[in-house]
């Protein structure tokens, strides 16, 4: 559906974009996470049309941006990261006019809107007079007025409070039932709540492009897994698990009464769990318990790009 092939941007000197390349496929809500700076405001730009790029292919739907921005528009709902609304227009006022500009007539389609947004206790108020959740759910319910496939939207939750965060985050879920969804945010819970793919971006340059699941499964990382096992010491444990193949360490946590807590790091090939079990077994001890320790995405944001 939005092919983006070698996009680079410059403004003078500094490479705001440098030559990246995804594709975002019908259904997706894709979160574009990266520090402040990355790239990611601008990357979004180009893809509504907003910016011209230095160089590089944007298209959707097959459309090139550069050479059908008509047709592009038609297709794209946009939310900029500051909802570009008119304060001293009531709501109704307001989703009216930009109605009226689209061409939409059917007086039907906004009620509709304002109930999928949850704005109709405040249609009749001016805008200066909502609160910031209010005003993000506006400048939400102006971005699906035509019905777009592809929704882009820029920082959707910042500013807001925790409740306002939920009620977006879930309002933004629900819209990606329908839409295609495209989200840039540096904060990482907002990606974990509502995205299904993540495109992290540093420095203009694609790092990671992956499900969230699967970048937090420590793919072609060490994995550990933590174990409490009874009736036994932890130079035994050692001695049995350093032969499996696969295991990289063992390490003794601590010792509480009678129960050894240990970790032990395993290449990320396989998973080892089933024969640790079975080591366990064999030799009679008895495990009270075992996790495989997963990578938080923060882990896995800081990994790629402050390397630590």
């Amino acid at each position: 559906m939005i092919s983006v092939r070698n996009l680079v941007k410059h403004y003078g000197e500094v490479k705001a974009v440098n030559g990246i390349s995804f594709t975002i496929r019908k259904g997706e809500i894709t979160g574009l996470l990266g520090p402040n700076g990355a790239g990611k405001t601008t990357t979004l730009r180009i893809l509504t049309g907003y910016l011209q790029p230095t160089s590089g292919i944007v298209s959707v739907d097959e459309f090139l941006v550069d050479e059908n921005p008509i047709e592009i528009k038609k297709r794209i709902g946009y939310l900029p990261e500051s909802a570009p609304l008119y304060p001293d227009m009531m709501v109704y006022d307001f989703l009216q006019f930009m109605a009226d500009i689209r061409q939409i007539y059917d007086k039907e389609k906004i009620k509709d809107i304002a109930i999928q947004c949850g704005i109709t206790e405040v249609m009749h108020k001016n805008i200066n007079e909502l609160s910031k959740g209010y005003k993000q759910r506006v400048g939400l319910a102006q971005a699906i007025l035509h019905d777009p496939e592809i929704l882009i939207l820029d920082e959707p939750t910042n500013g807001l409070d925790p409740n306002q965060i939920v009620e977006i985050r879930d309002l933004i879920k629900e819209l990606g039932k329908e839409k295609t969804v495209i989200l840039s945010t540096h904060i990482l819970q907002e990606v974990e709540a509502t995205c299904n793919r993540v495109i992290i971006i540093d420095k203009g340059a694609i790092v990671a492009d992956d499900s969230t699941s699967e970048l937090k499964s420590a793919s072609g990382k060490d994995i550990r897994i933590n174990c409490i096992i009874g009736g036994v010491t932890f130079d035994a444990i050692q001695d049995a698990l350093k032969n499996l193949q696969g295991i990289k360490l063992v390490q003794h946590i601590r010792d509480a009464g009678q129960l050894c807590h240990i970790q032990i790091l395993t290449e990320a090939s396989v998973d080892l769990r089933p024969a640790v079990f079975n080591c366990i077994k064999d030799n009679g001890w008895t495990l009270y318990e075992m996790t495989r320790e997963y990578r938080s995405l923060e882990h896995v944001f800081r990994e790629l790009t402050v390397g630590v």
